[in-house]
């Protein structure tokens, strides 16, 4: 079995979570880190054990060693940090969001196709045993015809305009930042998209979303009732409601167990699988999987399925007049 060899492009605490990560799966090390910072990029390499530290993306880039890189870095960097990386024929593993907007994520996408590198949105929650049982259920009609799903993430952060959760600078909000995952596990567990969406948010004294609730409307009589917040504790389960049944979801971006009811509530099926290390674990076998098959995407979580909640959310956005200073700067020139 070839050994992956992985770079990480970040040293914040995703990063930190997704080097544990990787120390729990065979047929792979991590080789390199890159930072802004020499003391940093070397206090991370040092405390994960990797060979080399980099004060610089570029030099992490460069490195002929490597042969995929984790971009851990915010999101309004994902575009050019990526981008990097495929110029220099590197596989790409990026963070949620993939881009600030559908117009960011079909570049990286062609660009990655022009240099036929491995690329894939970091979006874990799709990859974790619980979810794929969970899908597994809808797909064998234990439930029968889903009807309504509701989804919440959401927390409390005191407000900072220099914090990433609420500068839009940084694209704050809590769309980008945890609305990406309820709006994924809609469109991953129905396999489609919306006919028609209606949301409303609060926007905050900073000009971000601090707060909303977004509908997703199918024809065929579904209907996803979604919500994220970074200014209240609204939780962060699932519930998915079909004619014979009823699935839910603890903490189901993190999930590592699930029930499955009937109607009348009682229990049917449970699914319980602790992580080996965080979860994120399931993403890194998902990419080592895939580069040794030669695959320039992964068939669990395509790239189309990214670009699809991206359009989700710049529709969205749209429908609040919520622009990032990056965009208006790209729309004026």
């Amino acid at each position: 079995m070839k050994n992956i060899s992985w770079g990480i492009l970040g040293t914040g605490s995703i990063a930190a979570k997704f080097a544990t990560a990787l120390q729990s799966v065979e047929g792979c090390s991590l080789t390199a880190v890159a930072s802004r910072s020499d003391s940093r990029a070397k206090e991370f390499a040092d405390r994960f054990k990797a060979e080399k530290a980099y004060g610089s993306y570029e030099e992490l880039a460069g490195d002929q060693d490597i042969d995929v890189i984790y971009i851990a870095v915010p999101h309004t960097e994902h575009k050019n940090t990526a981008a990097l990386c495929i110029q220099n024929n590197k596989a790409v593993l990026c963070e949620k969001p993939f881009t600030l907007n559908v117009k960011d994520s079909e570049y990286l996408i062609n660009l990655a196709r022009e240099h036929k590198v491995f690329l894939m949105e970091a979006m874990w929650t799709k990859l974790l045993p619980a979810n794929l049982r969970v899908k597994h259920w809808i797909d064998d009609g234990r439930i029968g015809k889903v009807l309504h799903i509701k989804a919440s993430f959401g927390f409390h952060a005191d407000f900072d305009i220099n914090s990433r959760l609420y500068n839009p600078a940084l694209g704050g909000g809590a769309l980008l930042d945890v609305g990406v995952y309820p709006i994924s596990y809609a469109t991953f567990l129905l396999g489609k998209m919306p006919d028609n969406i209606v949301s409303r948010a609060i926007i905050g004294k900073s000009q971000v979303d601090e707060q909303n609730v977004i509908i997703l409307q199918y024809k065929d009589n579904v209907l996803a009732d979604l919500s994220s917040s970074i200014s209240a504790e609204i939780g962060n389960d699932a519930l998915i409601v079909g004619e014979k049944g009823i699935i839910k979801v603890e903490r189901f971006w993190m999930a590592s167990s699930a029930r499955l009811y009937d109607n009348k509530y009682q229990c049917l099926d449970t699914f319980d699988e602790p992580f080996r290390a965080n979860g994120y674990e399931y993403e890194a076998e998902e990419v080592n999987r895939c580069l040794r098959e030669g695959l320039l995407e992964s068939p669990f979580n395509p790239l189309n399925v990214t670009l699809d909640n991206m359009k989700i959310m710049d529709e969205i956005r749209a429908k609040w007049g919520l622009i990032y200073p990056q965009e208006q700067f790209t729309k004026s020139s």
